[in-house]
């Protein structure tokens, strides 16, 4: 959405977005990695649990995590689609009800997220036109002048830093 609003489709490469997305994740799910850690794996190469043990272990920990970061809405739908009962407890939900509501509510993050980004560009595309236009430059692409505007306000405000912090602050950590 980024790339769309400021209106460089190619520019971050997919590359660089893949790695920021993969570096993010792992320091987001760093806390969560280390209890999995000290909690299953270890135990399991130990030798001191069984792999039974040292996967519900792990899953304990995931389910954790992902019941802190969704919305009882979005877990409520699943259970609904799947045409199972309404569970009592947290602990009730399977994973295969609970990883889809998680990407629900992180679709719906990302949505918002989007959303505060590109109303500003907008904004400038629509004032560049207007100007243009009422300087009777029809014939000027408003993407010509606008584009460098909105790159230059994008470096002023910190963009990149102001995404990030974005992102990684939506997670209940």
């Amino acid at each position: 959405m980024l790339r769309h609003a400021i209106g460089m489709q190619e520019t971050p490469p997919n590359a660089v977005l893949v790695s920021l997305a993969l570096i993010l994740t792992v320091f987001t799910m760093r806390p969560v990695i280390d209890e999995v850690k000290s909690q299953a794996y270890e135990p399991l190469v130990a030798a001191a649990i069984t792999e039974e043990v040292a996967l519900d272990r792990a899953q304990s920990v995931m389910r954790k995590f992902l019941l802190k970061q969704t919305r009882e809405k979005d877990i409520a739908l699943m259970v609904e689609l799947s045409g199972e009962a309404l569970p009592e407890s947290a602990a009730q939900v399977s994973m295969l009800q609970l990883v889809p509501a998680f990407i629900i509510n992180e679709l719906r993050v990302a949505f918002q997220i989007g959303f505060i980004i590109f109303v500003p560009f907008l904004l400038i595309d629509l004032v560049v036109s207007a100007v243009l236009m009422a300087l009777g430059m029809m014939m000027v692409p408003p993407s010509m002048i606008s584009l460098p505007l909105k790159i230059l306000m994008f470096v002023l405000i910190d963009g990149w830093g102001l995404v990030v912090k974005a992102l990684v602050s939506s997670f209940k950590l």
